[in-house]
C-alpha cells in the first residue's frame, strides 16, 4: 500500500493507526498488508522498513490485535484482515482490557485506603513546627478547607468576600447554617463586585441576621472562624491570569491579628 497510496496520504494513514493504538512499525506493516494478498514475513519486512530482526514480533503482535492473520501454517504467510473488522475488533478489546484494569485497580485502592488512613492517622498524633500553617493552591482543596471550617465553626465567623472565589460566600448554604445556630457572621464586601443577583442573596443573609458591609477594595481575601481558625488567600502577583494562593493557619495570636485588620477594615465599611 505504500506504493499505490501518495506520500502525504500514507503519512496520514500512518500516523493515524498509531493514534489508535499501533506501534510506528505495526502501522507500516499492515498499511503494506493492506494492498497485497499476502506476504513472507521476510518480504514483508523490506517493503515496511521494518528490521528483519524484529519482523517476527510485529506481526505477532498485528495477529494478536487482529489486523493481520495467517494464512499458511506450513510456509507462514500473512495476510491484512478488512478494516472494518479489524478495527472495531480491537477497540472492543482495548475496551475490555481498561475496564478490567480498572476493576482491579478499583478492588486494590479500596484494600489500600484503608491501610493509609491507618497510616495517617497514626501520624497524626504529633504536631510539626508549622502544623499550624499550610499553603493551598489547588481550588478545590481551598474549598473544601473553607467548607470544613465554616461547618465547624462554633461562636463566630468573618469573612472579606472579593473574586474570583472558590467558593462564593454568598452561594453557600453553610453561612445560613451557621447563622440558624447562633454563630455571629460578618461579611464584608467589595462593591464594585455586587450585580443584581447578588444583592438579591444578600437581602436574604440579612434577613437571616448576617451582618453584610461594603467597601470600596480590599487588600486580600479573609476568613476567620471563632478567632483562632481560618485562611488568607493573596492574588499572585506574577501572573496575568487572577490566581490565589491561600495560606491556611490554625494558631490563635494569627487569628487576633487577622480579626484586628477585618475590625479595621469593617469600621469603615458602609451598611447595605
Amino acid at each position: 500500500m505504500s506504493e499505490s497510496v501518495a506520500g502525504a496520504e500514507y503519512q496520514r494513514l500512518w500516523r493515524r493507526l498509531q493514534q489508535l493504538g499501533l506501534n510506528a512499525y505495526e502501522s507500516r506493516s499492515y498499511l503494506v498488508l493492506l494492498g497485497h494478498a499476502r506476504f513472507k514475513a521476510l518480504e514483508l519486512a523490506a517493503r515496511a522498513h521494518v528490521p528483519r530482526q524484529k519482523i517476527y514480533e510485529v506481526l505477532d503482535s498485528l495477529v494478536e490485535k487482529g489486523f493481520a492473520q495467517v494464512v499458511q501454517e506450513r510456509t507462514k504467510l500473512f495476510s491484512a484482515v478488512e478494516p472494518s473488522l479489524a478495527i472495531p475488533s480491537y477497540l472492543s478489546r482495548k475496551r475490555q482490557l481498561l475496564e478490567q484494569e480498572l476493576t482491579d485497580q478499583s478492588r486494590a485502592a479500596a484494600g489500600l485506603v484503608d491501610d493509609l488512613k491507618e497510616l495517617h492517622s497514626g501520624g497524626q498524633g504529633g504536631r510539626g513546627t508549622l502544623d499550624y500553617l499550610r499553603i493551598v493552591t489547588e481550588p478545590a482543596q481551598t474549598a473544601a478547607e473553607y467548607r470544613r471550617m465554616l461547618a465547624e465553626v462554633g461562636a463566630e465567623y468573618l469573612e472579606f468576600s472579593r473574586p474570583p472565589y472558590a467558593v462564593d460566600p454568598l452561594d453557600e448554604k453553610l453561612v445560613k447554617q451557621a447563622r440558624l445556630g447562633g454563630v455571629a457572621c460578618r461579611l464584608l464586601i467589595e462593591s464594585g463586585t455586587l450585580d443584581e443577583a447578588h444583592r438579591q442573596r444578600l437581602q436574604e443573609y440579612m434577613s437571616a441576621g448576617v451582618e453584610v458591609r461594603a467597601t470600596a477594595s480590599l487588600p486580600m481575601k479573609l476568613a476567620v472562624f471563632d478567632g483562632c481558625r481560618g485562611m488568607i488567600a493573596l492574588l499572585d502577583p506574577v501572573i496575568t491570569r487572577p490566581a490565589w494562593t491561600s495560606v491556611v493557619f490554625d494558631h490563635p495570636g494569627m487569628g487576633e491579628a487577622m480579626k484586628g485588620l477585618f475590625e479595621d477594615h469593617w469600621s469603615r465599611g458602609t451598611a447595605l
